[in-house]
């Protein structure tokens, strides 16, 4: 993922714990705010409860990625962070993009697609 694309600041972590809107599910807790810019900006928190560094890290890259590919997807401008729980540190990739891909649903920041099936 780009590096502006990627929420760094506290501040911003901060803002969205406070002000942004947020949607959950037993994998992910996602909150999203507007961000004004003409892209999406994305944080994640891996806490230590999820596991040791090397899971952490592999959470953090499984997440990267599926943002990466799903990104194209999504309504801009907004600032997205993304709380891994416990339970999402067992699931493969697929699972991993499938849930976020979920969750933007649920959110109501996809696009909407012009034809299905």
């Amino acid at each position: 993922m780009e590096r502006r694309l990627r929420l760094r600041r506290s501040e911003d972590f901060a803002r969205l714990r406070k002000e942004g809107r947020t949607t959950q599910n037993r994998y992910v807790l996602m909150s999203r705010l507007p961000n004004g810019l003409p892209h999406n900006r994305f944080g994640l928190v891996t806490s230590g409860r999820v596991g040791g560094a090397v899971v952490r890290n592999r959470m953090r890259r499984l997440l990267r990625e599926a943002l990466r590919v799903l990104n194209p997807q999504l309504q801009i401008g907004y600032d997205v962070v993304l709380v891994v729980r416990q339970p999402l540190v067992q699931q493969p990739f697929s699972d991993v993009s499938r849930i976020l891909t979920e969750l933007f649903h649920q959110a109501n920041l996809m696009l909407v697609e012009s034809s299905e099936g």
